[in-house]
C-alpha cells in the first residue's frame, strides 16, 4: 500500500490519457477508488492469481503492469496488461518492463504461456508486442467493456519455448524476427461500430 498515494496521483492526473483504454462497468458507475483497487490486487496476489507491479523511471512511478488470470498446472498461463504516463511514452520503458516481467514469469514463477490483449486502435501498445515478438493469435470480438462500449481486442502470446534466450535478451540483441500482424495488413474485420473517437 506504500505506493497507493503515488499511484492515485499518477492515475488521476492522466485520466484523459487512460480513459480510452480503461475497463468500465457496463452495469453501473465506475469507481476511482485507487486504494480499493490496490487492496483488491493485493488480495488476488495472496491467492496467487495476480502479480501487480509499478513501473519506475529513476525511482519515480510512471506506470503500472499487472499480471492477471494466473493459472498453474496443465494450463500454466497468465495475461499481462500495462500502461505508462504520456511523458515517458516512447522511451522504451514499457517494452523493457514487459520483457523483464515476462522473463520473471517464465523463469521464476514457472508460467508456460503469456497473453497480451490489445485494442486494435491502441497503436502504442501494439508497438510493444511487435518489438518483443509476441505472436498474433486472433481477435476477441466485443471482449472487454471500455469507455462505454464492448471493444474488440487482438490476442498476442508467447510460450517459454519461443524465447529460450529470454524476452529481454532477444529484443536487445535484435533477434526478434519479422512478425505477421493483421494490423499492418488490415485483414481483420472489427465488430465495433465506428464512432467519432474510437472506430474500428
Amino acid at each position: 500500500m506504500k505506493d497507493s498515494k503515488s499511484m492515485e496521483r499518477l492515475i488521476l492526473s492522466n485520466r484523459e490519457w487512460l480513459r480510452p483504454w480503461e475497463a468500465t462497468n457496463p452495469e453501473g458507475p465506475n469507481s476511482f477508488d485507487i486504494r480499493g483497487q490496490i487492496r483488491t490486487l493485493l488480495r488476488q496476489m495472496d491467492s496467487n492469481t495476480c502479480l501487480p507491479f509499478v513501473i519506475e523511471e529513476d525511482g519515480v512511478i510512471v506506470g503500472q503492469l499487472n499480471v492477471a488470470n494466473i493459472l498453474f498446472g496443465s494450463v500454466s498461463s497468465c495475461v499481462i496488461g500495462y500502461w505508462v504516463a504520456p511523458e515517458v511514452a516512447g522511451r522504451q520503458i514499457t517494452p523493457t518492463a514487459v520483457a523483464l516481467v515476462s522473463d520473471y514469469l517464465f523463469n521464476t514463477v514457472g508460467i508456460h504461456r503469456i497473453e497480451i490483449d490489445i485494442r486494435p486502435e491502441n497503436v502504442s501498445s501494439l508497438r510493444v508486442v511487435e518489438k518483443l515478438g509476441f505472436r498474433y493469435e486472433g481477435l476477441k470480438e466485443r471482449f472487454i467493456h471500455i469507455n462505454g462500449a464492448w471493444r474488440d481486442h487482438y490476442v498476442f502470446a508467447l510460450t517459454r519455448e519461443e524465447v529460450e534466450s529470454g524476452v529481454l535478451n532477444r529484443w536487445l540483441r535484435k533477434q526478434v524476427g519479422e512478425m505477421n500482424y493483421p494490423f499492418s495488413t488490415k485483414v481483420i474485420k472489427h465488430t465495433e461500430q465506428n464512432d467519432e473517437h474510437f472506430g474500428s
